[in-house]
């Protein structure tokens, strides 16, 4: 256990940059003048990059043999990319250089990623896929919570909030993000450090000696391997678009949401939005804490009713939060439909993994890994190129009716994943789908 807790503290890393970049990009992007309707376009980077990038690094690493590992190289350069990106975001001093700091930013995250789940599928036999999933999930929760936490923390230890640069941006968001470069490249070292790849078998090398190389025999690989895809992963992308589309929403407006319900303010430049901002982070710290211990806790449970089930309920308490959150005046309320989102944020986190991990062959691990985060960013990518039409007409420009329609997708996810049954039967892999 304390080998799989080691291989998992770069996902520590990486998560706080990921934590980051959803409690402060819209704020930071609001601070240098954007406007509420456009910020899925300028958070296009995520999407676009975990598109492109990930399926290409997964394919790569798939058939890379190096003196390094398989995975390591990848790790160690997405490691110094997201560092850069981080250090750089507080210092924007325009919209385009906040956005060029987050496609680096999200390019190094997405390098790292895929590589990241493939080792753990590598590392691990599949009786302990489970408890190595859930435990990246645990990880997610806890990193979480301390980079949403850490400027509410400066301010009770006696930073001003109110205390920003020439370009609006607080230094409270300054220093968790430097904060955030140095854990995001010394936990990942850490992780390779202690827990290397196991060394690739001959049968393993003489495999990926025969594949093609090249560019286009990379592309080739994405290709075979959709046309190939297995049933489990097929059905689980109906759940990915509606839960996705639901989660990006959310971490967009979640916080224009709290600023008018709460502290009734629509202005980003006020004292009132500041507030707003540091409460999200405290809720979303208390969010991540529950999905922290909830992940260690969905263990048995997904052995016992199975990781499809289970995922299906969290979902449908998620969705409940999302949509209870809008109609809270009161900060301390928002902390119990939080309850629902950590659950949600937990089970989205391992248990899709654990069905894809038990049906995917071994030796695609890598590029099947990036294929399934496709499913994650196409939906993003939909939100992008969607909400900025209808916001002002359908959502009458108010965050807080886009938090009931993530609330709607939620249930929508539950649905169908619903319908992916994993077989516990002997000799069949945990993951399987039943025909």
């Amino acid at each position: 256990m304390v080998r799989i807790l080691e291989m998992n503290l770069g996902f520590l890393g990486l998560q706080f940059s990921f934590g980051l970049q959803q409690g402060n990009m819209t704020p930071i992007y609001s601070y240098l003048g954007a406007s509420e309707a456009a910020l899925p376009v300028l958070q296009l980077a995520g999407p676009i990059t975990g598109l492109l990038v990930q399926p290409l690094i997964g394919a790569l690493s798939d058939r890379t043999d190096s003196r390094w590992g398989r995975r390591t190289p990848y790790f160690i350069f997405g490691a110094m990319l997201c560092a850069i990106g981080l250090f750089f975001m507080p210092l924007s001093s325009s919209l385009l250089m906040a956005v060029s700091m987050l496609w680096i930013l999200d390019g190094g995250n997405n390098i790292t990623m895929e590589p990241y789940r493939a080792y753990v599928s590598d590392r691990l036999d599949e009786s302990q896929h489970q408890i190595g999933f859930l435990t990246q999930s645990a990880f997610t929760g806890l990193a979480q919570m301390l980079a949403f936490l850490t400027p509410s923390l400066l301010v009770w230890w006696g930073m001003d909030q109110d205390w920003v640069d020439a370009h609006n941006i607080p230094y409270t968001a300054r220093i968790a993000f430097m904060v955030g470069a140095f854990l995001s490249l010394t936990t990942i070292l850490w992780s390779i450090w202690r827990v290397p790849e196991l060394p690739l078998t001959p049968e393993q090398r003489a495999h990926i000696a025969a594949q093609p190389t090249g560019f286009g025999a990379t592309l080739r690989e994405i290709g075979g391997a959709i046309r190939d895809m297995p049933i489990a992963m097929r059905k689980l992308a109906l759940m990915s678009l509606f839960q996705w589309y639901a989660m990006a929403a959310y971490w967009a407006y979640v916080i224009y949401a709290i600023g008018r319900s709460v502290y009734g303010t629509d202005v980003p430049t006020s004292s009132g939005f500041h507030s707003a901002v540091l409460t999200n982070g405290e809720m979303a710290a208390f969010y991540n804490g529950v999905a922290f211990v909830a992940a260690f806790a969905m263990v048995p449970l997904a052995r016992r009713i199975g990781a499809a089930s289970l995922h299906a309920v969290c979902l449908v308490i998620a969705g409940a939060g999302m949509l209870w959150l809008p109609h809270i005046t009161e900060k301390w309320m928002l902390f119990l439909p939080a309850i629902g989102v950590g659950l949600g944020w937990a089970s989205i986190m391992g248990n899709p993994y654990v069905i894809l991990a038990g049906s995917i062959p071994a030796e695609r691990t890598g590029v099947y890994m990036g294929i399934f985060n496709m499913m994650i960013v196409i939906p993003m990518l939909l939100l992008a190129a969607t909400l900025p039409f209808y916001y002002a007409p359908l959502m009458n420009s108010d965050p807080r009716h886009v938090l009931t329609l993530c609330g709607v997708l939620m249930f929508c996810a539950a649905a169908a994943v619903w319908s992916v049954r994993e077989r516990n039967t002997q000799g069949l892999p945990v993951g399987a789908v039943a025909e």
